[in-house]
C-alpha cells in the first residue's frame, strides 16, 4: 500500500542553543541552509530549530504529496509534538512566511510570536508571474537560463556582483536538483490568500521586507503592518528578496528584538 501523503513525515532539522524555542522556516525550493548565517546570531540566547520541509533538503517527499499547506502544516505540528514543544516563536521566509502565517492563524496556541521575512498575506498576480517565469525558463531554456533568472529575481544586483561565489554555487546547484517538490508547492502558493483573516492575529508580529524585492513587493509588508494589530515592520533598503543571505546580521537583530519583547510580554508554556 502506498504511503498516505497526508500523514506527517519526519523532518530533517538542525538545532542549536538553548532557551525559548524559535523555529525558522525556509521558502520555496530552499532548505535549512538558508539560515546558516542567522542561526549563530540567535542561538546564543534562544533554542533555534531549523527544519527542512517535506521534499526539500534532506526531508522525504511521500509519493502522491501535493505539498499543500495542510500537509506542510501537519508536518510542522507533528514536528513540535515529537519534541514536546507547545508554543514557539515562528520565523518564516518567503513561502515559509506564508506557511508560518497560516499555521499561526489556525493554531494560535502554538505561537509566541510571528516574524514574516519577505512575506505576504496573499499571493498576487506578480508573484504568480515570477514563478511562471522561473519554470518557463527551466523548461524551455534549461538549468543555466533558470539559474540566471533566479539570480536576477532573488538578489539585489550590487550584492550579487560582490558575491559572485553565490552565483556560481547557485548555477552549479540547479543542475543537480530535483525541483518537483518546489513546483508542487508553487501551485499551492499561487492560491494562497489569508488577507481576510490577518486582522484576527493577537500576538507580537514583525515584518521584515526588502525595498528592492523583485518577488514580493515591499507593499505587502505595509498591508500586513496596517492590518495586524500592533504589528511592527522593518524595511531594508538596497536589498533583494534573499534577506537571510544578503542581510543576516540586520535580520537577526530584528528577530532578537522581537523575541525578547514577546518573551517579556507573554510567557506561555513552551514544553
Amino acid at each position: 500500500m502506498a504511503p498516505d501523503p497526508s500523514v506527517p513525515v519526519e523532518l530533517s532539522f538542525r538545532e542549536e542553543g538553548s532557551g525559548t524555542p524559535v523555529v525558522l522556516v525556509h521558502g520555496l525550493g530552499g532548505d535549512r541552509l538558508l539560515w546558516n548565517a542567522v542561526v549563530p546570531e540567535l542561538s546564543t540566547e534562544f533554542r533555534v530549530i531549523v527544519p527542512d520541509l517535506r521534499g526539500h533538503g534532506d526531508s522525504p517527499l511521500p509519493p502522491g504529496s501535493t505539498l499543500s499547506f495542510d500537509e506542510l502544516e501537519g508536518d510542522l505540528l507533528a514536528f513540535l509534538d515529537r519534541r514536546g514543544l507547545g508554543a514557539v516563536h515562528w520565523v518564516g521566509f518567503s513561502a515559509g512566511a506564508l506557511l508560518a502565517l497560516r499555521l499561526t492563524l489556525n493554531h494560535p496556541d502554538r505561537a509566541r510570536s510571528l516574524t514574516l521575512v519577505s512575506g505576504a498575506a496573499y499571493c498576487d498576480a506578480h508573484q504568480r508571474a515570477v514563478m511562471d517565469r522561473w519554470w518557463s525558463a527551466y523548461d524551455s531554456e534549461g538549468p543555466d537560463a533558470f539559474a540566471l533568472r533566479l539570480l536576477k529575481d532573488l538578489y539585489y544586483p550590487d550584492w550579487i556582483e560582490a558575491h559572485l561565489e553565490v552565483a556560481d554555487m547557485l548555477r552549479e546547484g540547479v543542475v543537480e536538483r530535483d525541483f518537483s517538490a518546489a513546483r508542487a508547492w508553487g501551485k499551492a502558493i499561487a492560491a494562497f490568500d489569508e488577507k481576510n483573516r490577518i486582522a484576527s492575529l493577537r500576538l507580537p508580529t514583525l515584518m521584515v521586507q526588502a525595498m528592492d524585492d523583485a518577488v514580493v513587493d515591499a507593499s505587502h509588508g505595509r498591508i500586513l503592518r496596517q492590518t495586524i494589530p500592533g504589528a511592527q515592520i522593518r524595511i531594508l533598503v538596497q536589498t533583494g528578496h534573499m534577506v537571510p543571505i544578503e542581510r543576516p546580521k540586520e535580520l537577526a537583530e530584528s528577530i532578537r528584538a522581537m523575541l525578547q519583547k514577546a518573551d517579556r510580554t507573554s510567557a506561555p508554556s513552551a514544553a
